[in-house]
């Protein structure tokens, strides 16, 4: 009897602790170990300088790796963490920014763009006929800011003259003067009519973040959401002590070479470190890392909660990972989200959320199987979108 009632204990913690740990799927270790193999088989053939690669589930990373070169010029390896600019994956951060004042009863998205910016009112439509000509009227209702976050505001991507058709690439001008430059600009489609991505409706989605929350857009971003992730290496005018870890910008060249893009990459010449921007880019604006980035999509995939601490509402993410636009062209609320069942062709379940940026950059968090992949290369053209489909297909066939 006395041996009988120790093993009750016993009996119980088998029954209790271990089935949840076994209901709970692992990831293979050596699919995984395929990844880097895989990346460096790109930078073999010239399509990628270098890449980090990051696969983590469930707030733990399982596989994190670098191959290539981050300066090919001075032989300076890709580290796991090295700083990349990841251009429009900065978007959803902005529109982090934008949910965090809707959970404080700041903002109301359904509201017009002109109740926050009046510089937007009597904004118009220049809508182009079947003859080739343009007729210029109101719309039939103005933009509203969820319009903003998911392109379909009408407004264009950038001008196409003026001092803020580069803004993109000069970085000279303050997001107060280029939003004020973009509310005298013609919307080119009826709002909610017609997806268009837009860097003028992110960024203006970001000086409303400004206006409403009383400080500088990227103030607010680091008060509100790099601090408290824990996102140690992420800003948007780099620092003198973070330069030697930024990895340079590169595009194909004569006889298959890869050359610095200089000032084919948006941001500028990366070797000149934005020395003297004034443009935060809500739009495009960021540096990061692998491991900053898995925080900032750990959150996400948290429904809004970092290591205890809640950053956005459960249901703010909801809001944000659902497709708004008319086409089904698969955008939420500042984020592009997996629809219907092609994506499962590169094992990528619907409801997948994310996004990418301009230099192959990309974030992904696949809430069925509560897997996230980071994906950062430095290229201005080439194959490095196949290469994160890759990372994406190989990270999902990882899921046991």
């Amino acid at each position: 009897m006395k041996n009988t009632r120790r093993a009750i204990p016993l009996l119980s913690l088998l029954t209790f602790v271990f089935p949840a740990a076994a209901a709970e799927p692992s990831l293979d270790a050596a699919t995984l170990k395929l990844i880097p193999l895989r990346m460096q088989e790109f930078v073999d053939r010239g399509d990628l300088s270098g890449a980090v690669t990051l696969v983590g589930r469930n707030g733990s990373i399982a596989a994190l790796d670098a191959v290539g070169f981050a300066d090919i010029e001075n032989k300076k390896a890709m580290r796991p963490d090295s700083i990349v600019q990841v251009m429009s994956q900065t978007k959803t951060v902005t529109g982090v920014a934008a949910m965090i004042l809707v959970d404080e009863g700041l903002l109301d998205l359904t509201r017009p763009v002109q109740d926050y910016l009046p510089e937007f009112r009597g904004i118009q439509v220049a809508e182009k006929l079947a003859d080739g000509s343009v007729k210029v009227h109101a719309p039939k209702h103005p933009p509203a800011v969820w319009e903003l976050m998911c392109h379909i505001s009408g407004l264009g991507f950038l001008p196409e003259t003026g001092d803020f058709a580069r803004i993109n690439f000069t970085l000279d001008h303050t997001l107060a003067e280029a939003v004020r430059a973009y509310a005298g600009e013609k919307l080119v489609s009826e709002p909610g009519t017609k997806y268009l991505y837009s860097n003028m409706g992110v960024a203006t989605l970001g000086r409303i973040v400004e206006l409403l929350s009383g400080q500088k857009y990227e103030d607010f971003v680091q008060r509100r959401i790099l601090t408290p992730l824990e996102m140690n290496d992420t800003f948007y005018f780099p620092p003198d002590a973070k330069k030697s870890r930024i990895a340079m910008i590169y595009t194909p060249g004569d006889a298959g070479k890869l050359v610095l893009a200089r000032e084919k990459a948006q941001g500028g010449d990366p070797a000149k470190y934005r020395a003297g921007a004034k443009y935060p880019g809500p739009e495009l604006g960021l540096f990061s890392t692998a491991s900053d980035l898995f925080n900032f999509y750990s959150m996400l995939a948290g429904r809004g909660v970092f290591r205890g601490r809640r950053i956005l509402s459960a249901q703010a993410v909801e809001a944000m990972t659902h497709d708004y636009t008319p086409d089904h062209h698969g955008y939420g609320l500042t984020m592009t989200v997996a629809a219907g069942i092609m994506p499962l062709l590169t094992l990528v379940n619907p409801g997948t959320f994310g996004h990418g940026g301009a230099f192959g950059t990309n974030g992904t968090v696949d809430p069925k199987n509560g897997l996230i992949t980071i994906f950062l290369p430095q290229m201005v053209g080439g194959n490095a979108k196949f290469a994160g489909d890759v990372l994406n297909a190989l990270a999902e066939a990882a899921v046991q």
